[in-house]
């Protein structure tokens, strides 16, 4: 096989170029990013939905992206809280990127925006390596994945700003260590801050939304001591029929036949987006 470990960085070179270039046109506007990141059923989009809802009901103007493979179900959830919500479509593509952010928010985003939370794919392996412009970096896991989930994913708890411990209303009945899962949190990100919350008791919404909003007024979010350098490496390997693999070092390694049509090259559009009406 052959490696190509420098291209996927020179990939992920151009993406910081134009992450910082979106990131200073916001901040322009007025506008702060939070990119949510936590694995499928850590029960982000039901914790986004109240932070949304609080976020209205408190006066914050925010908005909403989502991303998902398929479907807008969680367009539709986030959208009963009153916020402007818009359904990325990725058709398969494990993550989003700083372009397609770009493309999305043209023509989309309210004047005015204080927050736009951008709920990523449900992965903590590929969008983990990819800054979307954000200022606030959040990775999130429920009591119910395990105690050791920051160190079997350091990259997406390693490069956090900020780490959020959802569903703790479970966190008896499953038995959830709380020291076993901060010494694994400070092992990969020291001296990062845990919010504990709930979407179900509204545990930990109003603290999250304020350390949310203490970035927009200026206050520097935690720096993770861990250099992004060190840890984004998301190496790719060339299989012999001309697709790819990836080793995202948590289990086998993963075959993807190479197709040019769902391999448009970069800068290309791979992903649609639909807007939800608030109802």
């Amino acid at each position: 096989m052959c490696r190509v470990v420098d291209v996927q960085q020179a990939v992920l070179a151009k993406n910081d170029g134009l992450a910082a270039a979106l990131r200073a046109d916001l901040a322009q506007r007025g506008v702060t990013v939070v990119n949510l990141l936590s694995s499928p059923g850590s029960g982000k989009t039901a914790l986004l939905e109240c932070v949304l809802r609080r976020a209205v009901q408190r006066g914050v103007p925010v908005a909403a992206l989502t991303a998902d493979l398929a479907t807008e179900n969680d367009a539709r959830r986030l959208a009963r809280s009153g916020a402007p919500v818009k359904q990325v479509l990725t058709g398969g593509l494990c993550h989003l990127e700083a372009d397609q952010m770009r493309g999305h928010l043209e023509g989309w985003l309210p004047d005015g925006t204080r927050v736009l939370f951008v709920e990523n794919v449900g992965n903590l392996v590929c969008p983990a390596s990819y800054d979307l412009g954000e200022r606030l970096r959040v990775a999130m896991m429920s009591v119910t994945e395990g105690e050791d989930k920051p160190v079997k994913y350091p990259t997406a708890f390693g490069l956090a700003n900020l780490v959020v411990l959802g569903k703790t209303d479970l966190a008896e009945a499953v038995g959830f260590g709380e020291r076993e899962f901060a010494a694994s949190v400070e092992r990969v990100n020291p001296g990062v801050e845990v919010v504990r919350t709930s979407s179900r008791s509204g545990e930990g919404v109003d603290l999250l939304l304020d350390r949310v909003l203490a970035v927009c007024d200026g206050d520097l979010p935690h720096q993770p001591a861990l250099a992004a350098g060190h840890l984004r490496a998301h190496p790719h390997e060339h299989g012999p029929d001309g697709g790819h693999v990836h080793d995202h070092g948590d289990g086998p390694a993963h075959h993807h036949d190479h197709d040019p049509a769902h391999d448009p090259g970069p800068g290309a559009e791979t992903a649609r987006a639909t807007g939800v009406p608030i109802r």
